[in-house]
């Protein structure tokens, strides 16, 4: 339960908004309220913007809380919440701890918006640490995305921090994309369970061993070649590593799409590319990380989404309706359920 009032329960908490970071973001504001204009009209969600007063734009009428301090970009996440205890940020999640809002969006500093939910929505009972949980697409392969999480939370980890990832991250896949039984595998530098750091070596003990559960299937260790198979629904690790993965797919996601447009985009090969494009595209789109909406933190006592820094109105309207959607299903209340204490390894 949060810790700010009594939480709203069944429609009445259905019918409350989504609080949105409207300064949070390297195209904020604009954009951002722009997303929140459509989920509102588009999809009838209620949306709370939350930022400084007059300076939102055009809000067409949406719900505003005024805050008087922005955390920037640069800014040292807990210092920036610790001291800028009136920004759009810690406001946002203020607005979720108080049943004001039943989730919270933003694609400001990413470690602020980490901070403010744990802080002030408070971490859920038994869970050691939270996590970022971010979809990574397997395109042509017929499978929803892969959870990959930690990407950037926890720099450092213990194995039980890692197998509650998983735990958290199977949860999260069976609420999001609808996958029955989820299966969960170790990154690593190769498949056997003897390679990897100690950490690795520790953590596929434990899963091995079924220290996570009966609420996934471990399949062993994966290695960085393996995302977009669909190898696994969920792929844990820890935040550094993960964060360094995460980073390295959207650079060469970036590198392959851009090429491609170059190349294609030459007029000796214009025949090619009218033949090309059109069965490109949806591979691009596949790609492109505005369809999520943005990653996922778990384990905090309530829905919040992570949308990129350079987020358009797209990703925002994305964000907003799985953040909402989500709230709704219960997905706080399934990753609950899904963490258990586990046991220091020997």
């Amino acid at each position: 339960m949060a810790r700010g009032a009594e939480r709203p329960t069944g429609d009445a908490f259905a019918a409350l908004p989504v609080a949105v970071d409207a300064m949070g973001g390297d195209r904020a504001p604009d954009e951002i309220v722009a997303g929140a204009r459509r989920a509102s009209e588009e999809s009838g969600i209620g949306v709370l913007l939350v930022g400084l007063p007059g300076q939102m734009g055009d809000t067409a009428g949406l719900a505003e809380l005024h805050c008087s301090e922005v955390i920037g970009m640069d800014d040292d996440p807990g210092q920036g919440v610790r001291r800028k205890k009136d920004s759009s940020l810690v406001r946002s999640a203020e607005a979720v701890r108080d049943g004001r809002a039943l989730a919270m969006v933003s694609a400001g500093n990413t470690g602020a918006t980490m901070a403010s939910a744990l802080l002030r929505m408070g971490r859920l009972p038994g869970v050691i640490r939270p996590a970022i949980a971010t979809p990574v697409p397997n395109p042509g392969t017929g499978k929803p995305p892969t959870v990959l999480l930690d990407s950037g939370a926890n720099a450092e980890c213990n194995s039980q921090m890692l197998v509650q990832f998983a735990q958290m991250g199977a949860a999260f896949s069976k609420e999001r994309y609808g996958v029955a039984e989820p299966t969960v595998a170790l990154l690593s530098i190769g498949e056997e369970k003897s390679k990897g750091t100690p950490l690795e070596k520790e953590t596929h003990a434990l899963l091995a061993d079924g220290a996570g559960g009966d609420g996934f299937t471990f399949i062993g260790n994966v290695e960085g070649r393996d995302f977009f198979t669909g190898i696994a629904d969920v792929i844990v690790t820890d935040g550094f590593t993960g964060n360094v993965a995460l980073k390295t797919m959207e650079g060469s996601m970036r590198f392959l799409i851009g090429a491609l447009t170059l190349i294609l985009g030459q007029p000796h090969v214009a025949a090619a590319a009218e033949v090309l494009v059109p069965e490109l595209l949806p591979l691009a789109e596949a790609l492109e990380p505005e369809g999520t909406g943005g990653a996922m933190l778990l384990g905090t006592d309530g829905v919040c989404v992570i949308s990129h820094g350079s987020s358009s109105s797209t990703a925002i309207f994305n964000a907003i309706t799985v953040a909402h959607d989500l709230a709704v299903a219960g997905l706080v209340e399934a990753v609950a359920a899904s963490v258990t204490e586990v046991p220091v390894p020997d």
